[in-house]
């Protein structure tokens, strides 16, 4: 999400517009990729320096349109927009991950499910990267079908200067994403024993807190010579265009990145149905698997199909249509104007 938000920002900046990104801290993993010309306004690390700074900082810069790019940051919009009242910018929302939350217990859900339906009360337009999230969308947060723009992320692209990932010889299944209890990579780990080669590696890029737990586990299992989890990957494509397959296990998901990045690149694409997206990125058992979550033989059998000896990878399939960075400025150039009526 991360990664996207920085194309994107480049995108615009590069199309002569007025870009500012306002970050917790500057200094992260991907601190290095901010692009020259989006400016950068750093909130602090504390929850409360966040929420008494962040109206300060959109009084001050009166942007025409505030950008939120993932569910994680609507509750920064619902802050804006109850200080700034009527002086608040408009705001679009990006649904980066899973409104339907099977995972959450009886009271968490109902809670999550309530927030979401509170959602139209801040959020002037709503942007979906797949159709299909896009009724997700209408339905969780009981928005008009108006309010919900299909646009997808900007494709990835090799950074040239990115240090390689660290890769093993042969062959190797390949995990990219966060290290945390989403994504449950333990899945994928336990089913290494199970496979028919012996031989194939499983390779993890990605850092978070569940780092410690996983390694933990790879060593029950004595898999140390056939488990590496390097870390986080400035460029993780090289590694995706070799890897014999891209697996995720995730328990939920909104649009993996990484599985269109394998679908572009024609690797097979493993994946547990997290999403409603999942069916529209491997449109075909060409292209790859879909695997209920949970079901632990399916993994296994899906994975050994991939892995059999001579079996044809899917052809490349480049990701085509309208440029996603014109499609958003169209939108915030529509916002703005209405708001100036």
């Amino acid at each position: 999400m991360e990664r996207a938000m920085l194309r994107m920002a480049d995108g615009w900046a590069r199309a002569g517009r007025r870009v500012t990104l306002v970050i917790g801290d500057s200094g992260g993993a991907l601190a290095h990729e901010i692009p020259a010309g989006v400016a950068v306004r750093e909130l602090g690390s504390t929850a409360y320096r966040a929420l008494f700074g962040l109206p300060a900082i959109v009084r001050e810069l009166a942007p025409d349109v505030i950008f939120c790019p993932g569910n994680h940051y609507t509750g920064a919009a619902f802050w804006l927009r109850t200080r700034l009242g009527r002086a608040c910018p408009p705001i679009v929302g990006k649904v980066s991950n899973a409104l339907v939350r099977p995972d959450l217990r009886r009271g968490a859900g109902a809670s999550y499910r309530a927030w979401l339906r509170l959602h139209p009360r801040f959020l002037d337009a709503v942007v979906a990267m797949t159709p299909a999230m896009a009724g997700e969308a209408v339905g969780a947060m009981g928005l008009a079908p108006t309010q919900v723009h299909v646009i997808p992320n900007p494709p990835a692209q090799p950074i040239a200067d990115a240090p390689p990932p660290q890769l093993p010889e042969g062959r190797f299944l390949l995990g990219v994403g966060r290290l945390a209890p989403q994504k449950r990579w333990e899945r994928l780990i336990t089913a290494m024993p199970r496979l028919r080669d012996p031989e194939v590696k499983l390779v993890i890029l990605g850092e978070g807190e569940e780092r410690e737990a996983l390694e933990r586990l790879v060593a029950r299992l004595g898999l140390e010579d056939r488990v590496s989890m390097p870390g986080h990957a400035p460029d993780p494509l090289p590694a995706i265009e070799r890897a014999a397959a891209v697996v995720l296990t995730s328990e939920f998901e909104g649009v993996p990145g990484v599985l269109r990045e394998a679908i572009a690149l024609g690797t097979p694409a493993i994946a547990t149905d997290s999403s409603v997206a999942i069916h529209e990125l491997i449109d075909s058992a060409a292209r790859g698997t879909i695997v209920p979550p949970g079901d632990r033989a399916r993994l296994v059998g899906a994975l050994n199909y991939w892995l059999m000896p001579g079996r044809q990878r899917p052809a490349p399939r480049p990701e085509t249509g309208p440029d996603p960075i014109d499609a958003y400025l169209e939108l915030f150039d529509l916002l703005a104007a209405q708001r100036g009526r």
